[in-house]
């Protein structure tokens, strides 16, 4: 369906070019930008090109920027410090300062990317219209109204008056005297001829100016120091070096012929401002020099296909006007037939025609015949070919047809064709002829024989053999195909290869052995050693350079042609263009890379303004999702519409590991970017594939949220090693403290082992030792019975002594008794006993309800031998008649008193009281408590056992 609406449209445009004879094709190439490509106003007043290569143009609706793809507009309105928007004038100057002028006399400069305006209340007479700055660095400015001032000290000089030189020289200037930049001659165009000077002396005399009395509005040097001079009302004259001046005007495609501006850039591009003018035709122009061009006789309506004879004329079909020889720069008409789709000159000097419903066609005897023969495969004819062998193929809607000069041969579906249209033909070395099928892929015809090829492309509409031995492929829809001499295919498309088109018209290879393709956008062309990279896998995409965006024609081959002297042909629905690539001149201007803007979250950081592009870094906080930056090319001879100009790679490093093609895209997208540093590297390429490696960077900052920031890290660090340190000085403590209390259980045992044995041996092991010595002497004085007596009475009373010692010893051994209520308890009853066998009467004062305090053993036994001290003491030494025994709690502590009502601490003489009082300070002292020995309230003496109590 595309195809034949596309095939409606060309008949279409054929049918209204039909009968017109093409007017001859001017040498220059006109594009033009208007309002509908971003242009802020048609009226394009004043053009100038910055050191940093980007082009500025003064309009009637403000300033605009342009890198060649785009327009950034400055108004009053997003630009503060721009009076008007009226732009009449532009000027940089040798330290790089760009100064506009504006239509009510206003001037302004930019300067460290912003636009101030300079010379506020002064008195400037008429509108600025030219700039100059000496050798000393002064700016020097001359209005319309002859008015000459100057900027220098960073202030306007109204009162310094330039030498009488210097003062002509600005008038001039005004009036469009063009100074060269190479050897300082320059051109007067207000006298009658058109003259350079040098000095005071004309070096060059073109004679009368070509325009007549039309005002001159702009003129300017290209870059071989040649005159080009704009008008109001004729157009552009372009001197050569001979004096000779090419004449463009809006018949050659320029947007007006009111010139208001001239610049010619760095890459040997004109540039032209027009007037809007009463119809609204103005706009920004490039005019280029043609490398491509046709004969007049071939130049006009749609070419559908193309041949050479061996004469070296060449014949041309044309939809809906029938066929044209062209030989030697004359051409000869055939109306008949006039739905002529494809032509072929054979060796035998025969033309054959092949037509869109009519079928075959032979010139015989100057005139195109019918060859009913040819009937078989079909009314319409779409590919011609002839073989080494000299056989003519003829491709049609029903099959293919041959012809070697007598005989005819048919191939059909009988013969293993499909029931798909041939649209293409082509031989190889080896003899093999390959046939491309409307719908049905790729055939070939060996040794007789027609057998399927197995192509990937199916709808297959121009095959071409190369040099190498390969074939090539041409979809109209789904890209290109490679066949090695070895039989693998490899494919190729705009997607995922770089292809300027996915539809195929024609194809061609040249001299070098590049690829030239045909397609809906134009003619492009493919380098060798691109294509081996992409096969070789050393790239991803193809090196394409655009050199038309003229459509080629589609559905008829022979199609795209190289002739017999290395020229290419192609045919285009405007005629033929034709091409030497030897004589193509490679484009090795770097393409400046800019960064423009950078944007976080949609919000701008900074905009490029009048800068050269982004110097600073950006810092990204943990909150901030998506960095989108912005970036371009400045690059101004690709053709206008092709994707095929500036093509851009950008490598984030930091995070990629190479390279990412990101083929003509100005914008890339980062989202939510891991914390880290990055540097952000963005190249570019011209339309002939020559990269900037140094293009432009800016460093970018990621901040890791506030858990994953360093000092966070190494609080968090610090806490957990110290909270570590504290667990393991806790466990290490409580494991020494187990230690030191096993220890100290050990040596407590070891020590309450000590203790008993000790007690046993003092008290068990001296009474024991006492009895066997009463028993001794009881045998001895066996014959005195009232000595026996006496003995065994001394043998019971120390028995009794070692039962109450042994009973003492295995209370404070027992571990049940290690309470302070069986301290109390045992104490209490032994008091009783004690005191009842002294006939002391006794009294026992303790709490109603003893709490279970844990006492150690060792506490236990020292208290109560205290205690049993003074209960002796009472008896032996105070002579008492009466004791009181009491038990008071208090916090942390308890108090054991025992008073009596003896002779008091008046005679503390004895030697036995004196140890008994010290021991007893000393058993109180080992258990941490206090010993005290005071007189009573009413006589007699009161021992107080003070004793610590502990949970543990």
């Amino acid at each position: 369906m595309k195809r034949r609406i596309h095939i409606f449209f060309i008949c279409l445009a054929a049918a209204l070019l039909l009968g017109q004879r093409a007017a001859a094709e001017s040498p220059f190439t006109v594009d033009v930008w208007a309002t509908a490509e971003g242009l802020p106003q048609k009226s394009v007043i004043a053009l100038t090109q910055t050191h940093d290569g980007y082009l500025w143009l003064g309009t009637v609706n403000g300033l605009a920027r342009f890198d060649g793809n785009s327009f950034t507009p400055f108004n009053v309105n997003n630009t503060p410090g721009l009076p008007r928007n009226v732009v009449i004038f532009l000027f940089e100057d040798s330290r790089r300062n760009l100064w506009v002028g504006t239509d009510d006399g206003s001037l302004c400069v930019v300067q460290d990317g912003g636009l101030k305006k300079i010379g506020e209340g002064t008195n400037v007479t008429g509108n600025i219209t030219a700039g100059f700055d000496d050798q000393n660095g002064t700016v020097w400015f001359v209005t319309n109204a002859r008015q000459i001032f100057c900027w220098r000290n960073g202030a306007l000089d109204f009162s310094v008056r330039p030498n009488r030189g210097l003062q002509e020289f600005l008038v001039y200037l005004a009036f469009h005297l063009i100074v060269p930049e190479k050897n300082g001659s320059s051109w007067q165009l207000q006298n009658k001829d058109v003259e350079k000077w040098r000095g005071n002396q004309s070096v060059t005399n073109f004679g009368e100016r070509p325009w007549g009395q039309i005002t001159v509005s702009a003129a300017c040097e290209d870059n071989e120091s040649n005159l080009i001079v704009g008008t109001k009302g004729a157009g552009i004259y372009w001197f050569d070096a001979a004096g000779k001046a090419a004449h463009i005007t809006a018949a050659d495609g320029l947007a007006g012929d009111y010139v208001l501006s001239l610049c010619f850039d760095a890459e040997k591009n004109l540039w032209v401002g027009t007037d809007a003018g009463p119809n609204g035709a103005g706009g920004l122009n490039r005019v280029k020099k043609k490398v491509f061009s046709a004969p007049s006789e071939l130049s006009g309506g749609v070419a559908q296909s193309l041949a050479e004879d061996v004469a070296g004329g060449l014949w041309t079909a044309f939809n809906l006007r029938g066929l044209t020889y062209w030989r030697t720069n004359s051409a000869t008409r055939f109306d008949a037939p006039q739905n002529a789709w494809c032509v072929l000159a054979d060796r035998r000097e025969q033309v054959w025609a092949g037509t869109s419903g009519q079928g075959l066609f032979r010139l015989v005897d100057g005139s195109f015949q019918p060859v009913p023969a040819a009937l078989p495969v079909g009314q319409k004819i779409f590919s011609l070919c002839e073989s080494r062998d000299g056989k003519v193929f003829f491709g049609g809607e029903n099959g293919l047809a041959s012809f070697d000069g007598a005989n005819w041969n048919y191939f059909t579906v009988n013969n293993g064709l499909p029931r798909s249209a041939v649209q293409a033909l082509a031989e190889d070395k080896d003899g093999v002829l390959w046939i491309g099928t409307k719908s049905e892929g790729l055939f070939n015809l060996r040794d007789g024989k027609i057998s399927a090829a197995d192509s990937p492309l199916k709808d297959i509409s121009t095959v071409l053999v190369s040099a190498d031995g390969s074939l090539w492929a041409g979809s109209s829809v789904h890209g290109l195909a490679r066949r090695a001499a070895t039989g693998e295919w490899k494919t190729f498309s705009s997607t995922l290869n770089g292809l300027a088109n996915d539809d195929i018209n024609s194809l061609a290879e040249d001299g070098a052995g590049n690829l030239w393709i045909g397609s809906y956008e134009g003619l492009v062309r493919v380098e060798k050693n691109s294509i081996a990279d992409v096969l070789a896998g050393a790239a991803k995409t193809l090196a394409c350079r655009t050199f038309l965006t003229r459509e080629c024609s589609a559905g008829a081959q022979p199609a795209a042609l190289r002739a017999r002297d290395g020229k290419l042909w192609f045919p285009t629905i405007e005629g033929l263009v034709s091409v030497n690539p030897a004589e193509l001149k490679l484009n090795t201007n770097l393409p400046p890379v800019i960064i423009e803007s950078v944007r976080v979250d949609g919000v701008e950081l900074q905009t490029n303004g009048f800068a050269s592009g982004w110097r600073g870094a950006v810092t990204l906080t943990p909150s901030d999702e998506q960095l989108e930056i912005r970036f371009t090319a400045l690059n101004f001879s690709a053709p206008k519409g092709s994707r095929f100009g500036a093509q851009f790679k950008y490598w984030l490093e930091g995070r990629d590991k190479t390279w990412t093609d990101w083929r003509n895209e100005r914008v890339v997208i980062l989202s939510r970017l891991a914390p880290g540093n990055y540097i952000f590297h963005v190249i570019a390429c011209n339309e002939d594939g020559v990269w900037n490696e140094d293009g432009a960077t800016f460093a970018i900052t990621v901040e890791p949220p506030f858990w994953r920031k360093t000092s966070f890290l190494v609080s968090v660090a610090l806490i957990f090693l110290g909270v570590l340190a504290g667990i393991i000085y806790l466990v290490s403590t409580a494991k020494l403290k187990r230690q030191l209390r096993t220890a100290q259980q050990k040596e407590l045992i070891e020590h309450e082992r000590a203790r008993i044995a000790r007690d046993l041996h003092d008290q068990l092991g001296a009474n024991l030792t006492q009895v066997t010595l009463l028993g001794e002497l009881a045998e001895m004085d066996k014959d005195s019975p009232d000595e026996v007596a006496q003995h065994a009475q001394q043998i019971c009373e120390t028995a009794r002594e070692s039962t109450h010692s042994l009973d003492e010893i295995v209370w404070a051994v027992n571990p049940s008794n290690d309470t302070l209520e069986g301290l109390a308890n045992y104490a209490c009853k032994y008091a009783q006993d004690y005191f009842a066998l002294a006939g002391v009467s006794y009294r026992a004062e303790l709490p109603p309800n003893l709490p279970p305090t844990p006492i150690p053993p060792e506490v236990r036994h020292n208290v109560f031998l205290a205690f049993k001290e003074a209960v002796n003491n009472v008896v032996k030494h105070a002579h008492a008649t009466e004791a009181r025994v009491k038990l008071q709690l208090e916090p942390g502590k308890f108090i054991l008193s025992i008073t009596d009502n003896g002779r008091g601490l008046g005679d503390l003489s004895g030697k036995a009281l004196r140890n008994g009082l010290k021991n007893m300070r000393k058993r109180l002292a080992d258990v941490r408590g206090e010993f005290e020995v005071i007189p009573g309230a009413s006589g007699g003496t009161v021992v107080r056992l003070t004793v610590p109590i502990t949970q543990k």
